[in-house]
């Protein structure tokens, strides 16, 4: 597989999308009810709410719903890796770690509010990027800040998100207070809807208005099968940071700044897991993003494949494993 995704070839697509679904069959063996969390803010309840009348109890349409989410994630993530150039040539091994990633925790599967705010993150991610040399950079950081925004009304603890604007300004902007108080002012926008929502159904009061934040340690793996999971993941992620960090004098600039900004937003995404901490490991999903772009490394960079592929297999095979056995 590794082979076939180091290149980009026409027919890569439809061979992701076979690989998808042997890696996610589990999501319709197992169909999943999504359920509504603490931490789920407003508008992601009202998205369940428009769902249900359309699903009504089809547990397999949720899963339809995330498997459709998942590929298409994956495709936007690696269209903006090739775009701009994260790897010396174009190849499809971002979207092939997203999916394999996204697959070694069961839980990572679930229709969520975090499965959504993936999809506006790599969004986020690459207009940031942009910024580098955007004739618009104002009009782009105010969106920036929205959809960083509408990210936290689905998810509380996606506030923590606004945290790599300061960083995508430092790193790819000349210092302006303009632009950092634009980016706030982009961020705040969806709120101050909401209040006038609250307002006039007469519904404004400090507790609805303020998010309810509780900064806690992540919950520990509860099962074997778990620990698994994440040490797979995390034996990519370091392998992968050592052959990034090896290869960043042989990168322009501006594609070391958009590895910085990965690792900022990995940053980012570990304090969003700490906050409010689930009964599941649904909201651990966010991490996925930056870890793929790291794990992809870890596969692309090694002249000799034989432990590339080993690690590759060893990975696919403990996902049937989980998934199927």
């Amino acid at each position: 597989m590794i082979g076939v995704f180091r290149k980009q070839n026409p027919g890569n697509p439809f061979f992701l999308l076979f690989y998808a679904l042997v890696l996610k069959g589990n999501l319709f063996l197992h169909p999943y009810l999504p359920v509504l969390n603490k931490e789920d803010n407003y508008l992601y309840r009202y998205v369940l709410k428009g769902l249900r009348p359309v699903f009504q109890q089809g547990a397999i349409w949720y899963s339809i719903l995330s498997f459709a989410l998942l590929f298409l994630q994956a495709l936007l993530f690696n269209r903006i890796c090739n775009y701009h150039k994260l790897f010396p040539r174009p190849n499809f091994l971002p979207a092939m770690t997203y999916l394999l990633l996204t697959s070694l925790l069961p839980d990572w599967g679930h229709f969520s509010a975090p499965l959504l705010i993936n999809l506006i993150m790599i969004w986020v991610w690459y207009r940031m990027i942009e910024l580098y040399n955007n004739p618009h950079p104002v009009t782009a950081i105010f969106n920036i800040g929205l959809l960083t925004g509408l990210a936290s009304l689905l998810y509380i603890p996606a506030m923590c998100f606004l945290l790599m604007l300061p960083f995508a300004l430092i790193l790819m902007r000349p210092f302006r207070v303009q632009e950092w108080l634009v980016g706030f002012l982009g961020f705040t926008a969806p709120y101050y809807f909401v209040m006038l929502i609250f307002y006039f159904a007469g519904q404004l009061h400090w507790n609805n208005a303020l998010p309810h934040i509780l900064v806690t340690l992540p919950a520990m793996p509860a099962s074997l099968a778990t620990s698994v999971g994440l040490f797979l993941l995390l034996a990519q992620f370091i392998i992968g940071g050592y052959f990034v960090q090896n290869n960043l004098n042989k990168m322009l600039i501006q594609v070391r700044k958009a590895w910085s900004l990965l690792l900022v937003y990995l940053i980012a995404a570990v304090l969003v897991i700490q906050i409010n901490r689930a009964n599941s490991y649904e909201n651990w999903i966010v991490t996925a993003v930056p870890f793929s772009a790291f794990c992809a490394a870890a596969y692309y960079y090694p002249n000799r494949l034989l432990f590339p592929r080993l690690l590759h297999w060893a990975c696919f095979a403990y996902v049937l494993w989980v998934s199927y056995f």
